[in-house]
């Protein structure tokens, strides 16, 4: 678990392309870890944040094969699908997110940052964007 909650760490500070190798080596040991789930969603969070979708959405599914019920990773998927332009699948996984969880919005993304860092605020704006693409309310 501390290797992950270093991933969590360089995500937000910034530092978003060393999160996976932190992730991997957390699951390493025990992959079946029924936490395994919110790993793979920072994984796939910081591949989202650098641009690199398909690698996200690859994160996201393979969290969401943990975990079918954790609203933020059909959220993040949602948002990773529409900037690769495949909306129709954005939108479906938006409305999953939004049936598991009413209250998740774009605004809600933005209340729920845990950083003042520069970098990771500014590469977040991807996931609002991707958020409104797919379908996800501002409000």
């Amino acid at each position: 678990m501390a290797h992950a909650f270093i991933g969590v760490g360089k995500f937000y500070i910034g530092r978003a392309e060393e999160t996976e190798t932190h992730v991997q080596e957390a699951l390493r040991p025990s992959p079946r870890d029924t936490t395994a789930y919110i790993w793979m969603l920072v994984a796939g969070a910081s591949k989202l944040l650098l641009e690199r979708d398909e690698e996200a959405a690859a994160w996201f599914r393979r969290g969401i094969e943990a975990n079918r019920n954790f609203a933020n990773q059909h959220a993040w998927l949602a948002a990773a699908l529409a900037h690769l332009g495949r909306l129709d699948e954005a939108r479906a996984a938006a409305r999953v997110a939004f049936a598991l969880d009413s209250c998740r919005t774009v605004s809600r993304f933005r209340i729920g940052v845990q950083s003042d860092d520069p970098i990771h605020l500014a590469q977040r704006e991807r996931l609002y964007d991707g958020s409104r693409m797919a379908g996800l309310p501002e409000e």
